[in-house]
This record gives C-alpha cells, sequence and structure tokens, in this order.
C-alpha cells in the first residue's frame, strides 16, 4: 500500500507530541486515554502525532509519511527512531496506535498497527461567540489559545456596532495559533474557528440554545444564577466588545433568551471576561456531570 503523504502544510499540518502515561484522571473533558503498551517494547508510547486523514479512517497496514518541519521536530527534537511506537489522531475523535517504518532525508513512514479508535467528546460543549475583532497586541491570539487549551468546542467572532470586522489574515494567524494550542494541550478534538457572524445571525442560535449566557456589567453574579440551572449537552456564552454591547444589541439577546451574568465588580477586558466565563461554566458543568454518574 502506498503510503498516505501528510505534509507540515497542508489544511490541518501534522502535529507531533511527546506522549506519557495519564491517568484517567485527566480525561474529564476529552483528553487522551492511556497509551495501549502491552505490546510495545518501550515503557511508553514515544509520541503523539496529530494527522488529518479524509478517509474513514486509519486502517493496519495503512502507512502514513510525515514530512516537513514535523518530521525534523520528530527526528531532530524527539529523536524519534525506527521501531518506535507512536499515536496518530485527527481532530475528530480518531485515534490508532502506530510504529515508525522507515526514516529518509525527506520523511518518516508511520504503519498502523489497530483499527482507528474513536473517542467522543466529553461533558457539555461549549461555544464562544466573542466580539473581539478590534483587540490588538496579541490579545485575539491569547483568547483563541485560552479557549482551546480549557475545551471550548468552537470560537466564533460576533460582529458588532462597535466591533464590525475581523482581517482573513488574522483569521489565518489565528487558526495556526489553535494547531499549536491543540498540540500542546493534547485535544482529541479541534476546536472550531467559525466564520464572524453578525448579531441579527446570531440570535436564533441564542434562541435555540437552553444555556445562554451573556456577560453583562451589574448583572446577577454568575454563581447566584447557576443554581437554578440544569446541565445541557450544549451552551452558549457571550462576550461583547471593547465599549460593550449596545442598549439595543442586549436587548435583543435578553429577547432570544440570554442569560445576563455578571463576572465581578472590576471591568474585565474582552480577553479576560471570555476565559473567566468559560473557565467558571466549564467547571461547573463538569462538577454537575460527575454528581450525576
Amino acid at each position: 500500500m502506498s503510503p498516505t503523504t501528510l505534509a507540515a502544510r497542508s489544511s490541518f499540518p501534522a502535529l507531533v507530541l511527546l506522549r506519557r502515561a495519564r491517568s484517567s484522571a485527566n480525561r474529564s473533558r476529552g483528553a487522551l486515554p492511556p497509551p495501549n503498551i502491552s505490546s510495545s517494547n518501550s515503557p511508553f508510547v514515544a509520541a503523539l502525532i496529530f494527522a488529518r486523514y479524509m478517509g474513514r479512517g486509519w486502517v493496519p497496514g495503512m502507512v502514513v509519511r510525515i514530512q516537513g518541519d514535523e518530521f525534523w521536530h520528530m527526528t531532530r527534537v524527539l529523536r524519534l527512531g525506527v521501531d518506535d511506537r507512536v499515536e496518530l489522531f485527527n481532530g475528530t475523535g480518531g485515534l490508532v496506535e502506530g510504529s515508525i517504518q522507515r526514516i529518509d532525508k525527506t520523511g518518516s513512514e508511520i504503519v498502523v498497527l489497530e483499527d482507528t479508535k474513536t473517542i467522543t467528546p466529553q461533558g457539555v460543549q461549549w461555544h464562544v461567540f466573542a466580539a473581539f475583532g478590534t483587540l490588538k497586541g496579541g490579545r485575539a491570539d491569547w483568547l483563541i489559545e485560552k479557549c482551546t487549551e480549557l475545551g471550548a468546542s468552537s470560537v466564533t467572532p460576533l460582529l458588532t456596532e462597535r466591533s464590525h470586522t475581523i482581517g482573513e489574515n488574522r483569521v489565518d494567524r489565528l487558526q495556526r495559533v489553535i494547531f499549536a494550542a491543540v498540540k500542546q494541550c493534547q485535544r482529541l478534538h479541534e476546536m472550531t474557528l467559525n466564520p464572524p457572524m453578525n448579531i441579527s445571525s446570531f440570535l436564533p442560535i441564542v434562541a435555540q440554545s437552553k444555556l445562554s449566557f451573556l456577560a453583562a456589567a451589574e448583572a446577577t453574579p454568575l454563581f447566584h444564577v447557576l443554581p437554578n440551572l440544569g446541565v445541557e449537552d450544549n451552551g452558549v456564552l457571550i462576550v461583547g466588545p471593547e465599549g460593550d454591547f449596545t442598549e439595543e444589541e442586549v436587548k435583543a439577546m435578553k429577547e432570544a433568551g440570554a442569560i445576563p451574568v455578571g463576572l465581578g465588580p472590576h471591568r474585565l477586558r474582552v480577553e479576560t471576561a471570555t476565559i473567566s466565563l468559560l473557565s467558571a461554566l466549564m467547571l461547573w458543568s463538569d462538577a454537575q456531570k460527575a454528581e450525576t454518574q
């Protein structure tokens, strides 16, 4: 079988991560399961490789070729060699073990050793809608990076009266930030960066969601609101731009079903409010799920 070539500059580059055994306690939000080392000659699976595969899944005997920057990282930084065990995952829950079969001057070939396992997402899937198009100095990068690390299912830039644009070149950069964060935190399911959306298109999403939280000044504190709510499979959190939403925008979202919540007595930056709200909601929903199991 001819190798499936995965160049480092493809639509979703291959990413190589150090992979050591981890406990099941780290899996509450879809983290990687402990590596299967029963058939390995080494004490741990040497590396985890993030690789997009558009077919039905990897099958035993398939050969995957890694090239470019990630090949350099595998061989020069991680110093992986022939017969080292690795794992491939595809960003949509697919996970499979393989072994490095061959290394040459331009790439390495990994033979798949088992059928693809599919890992389903765990916990509430939180969808972030934030008006961060006007943020400067790397602040949008930081917002996207931390949303990825925390486990947000998706981030959508909101276009509002006070934040009405986001450049295409910035979107490309933010996608690269997501790739790097996926590599850092070893997410099995990549976070989706959606196209920008205006308020009028966003309102039906709020109306359909049973959990929609709007960060708002002088609103009821978040932890006073949460005891009256139950956990759903999906939730929406909304953060306004620098200068906040207009009164008309807030009114429209509240009428659609968004719940205003306060995040403390101080004025917060867009990225700080986003990460504060996301962190609190994820901790709350994880705790609620744990109590029902």
